[in-house]
């Protein structure tokens, strides 16, 4: 999109801080407000997940004709990385931000899963800004890993282990499902246009991709791994 002002450094600046900004706080109030009120913190922690996956909205209402100003785009992704640093090493227990953003009510977890998925938006936000590679990642770990372990622990009937680790078909089956809606969904705020069957192709071999690395990934890591192995895959299948 072509900046609606001059420099475009500003305007950039502006989109990529305040709307993403105003976007994922009114979320995390939201769910605070909901978890007081009786909702599943579990479930308010994947809203979060997802919705702040889907940042990448903002996208195409920046201007990257300057080359590097795009980059602005993971400011709200910094200031989370920052927040969850000064959360997880002086934070109580019953601050809002542990309450909504961890299982345990622990403030360390924002050092592990919270934390990675901040830094793997901003590796996505600078190197993978409206590709194709980039909304493919968002979707399946912000929508597929998002939801999967909800899933799984609320539905989740057939139990296997991999590595140590139990798991259920209904949340494996969840981050295939959800990420592939996801990416659809994605696709078209980013891209305002509908994925042609190339790309859903694609999409479903990134699903059983990210299926197969969230089952057998060790705890807290899978917004490392997901990413990592999305991207790889992308790159071998030539997908930019």
């Amino acid at each position: 999109m072509q900046a609606l002002f001059q420099p475009i450094y500003l305007y950039n600046l502006i989109v990529g801080v305040a709307l993403p900004l105003i976007y994922i706080n009114t979320i995390i109030q939201l769910m605070g407000k909901l978890v007081a009120k009786g909702f599943p913190p579990d479930l308010s922690r994947k809203v979060i997940h997802i919705a702040a996956g889907s940042w990448i909205w903002v996208w195409p209402l920046m201007d990257p004709s300057d080359g590097w100003s795009y980059i602005f785009n993971i400011s709200v992704a910094v200031l989370w990385t920052l927040l969850f640093l000064q959360k997880g090493f002086t934070a109580k227990p019953g601050d809002v931000a542990v309450q909504t953003m961890t299982r345990t009510g622990d403030p360390k977890e924002l050092l592990r899963g919270p934390l990675f998925f901040t830094l793997a938006m901003e590796f996505v936000g600078i190197f993978y800004y409206m590709t194709t590679a980039g909304v493919l990642t968002m979707a399946y770990l912000g929508w597929g890993d998002g939801l999967a372990p909800y899933i799984g622990k609320i539905y989740g009937k057939h139990k296997y282990k991999l590595l140590g680790r139990e798991k259920s078909l209904e949340g494996s089956l969840t981050v295939f499902i959800a990420g592939f809606i996801g990416f659809i969904i994605l696709y078209v705020l980013v891209f305002w246009s509908l994925p042609n069957i190339n790309l859903l192709t694609a999409a479903l071999i990134m699903g059983v991709i990210a299926t197969i690395v969230e089952a057998v990934s060790p705890a807290d890591v899978d917004n490392l791994l997901i990413p990592a192995a999305i991207l790889l895959a992308c790159y071998l299948l030539g997908i930019k």
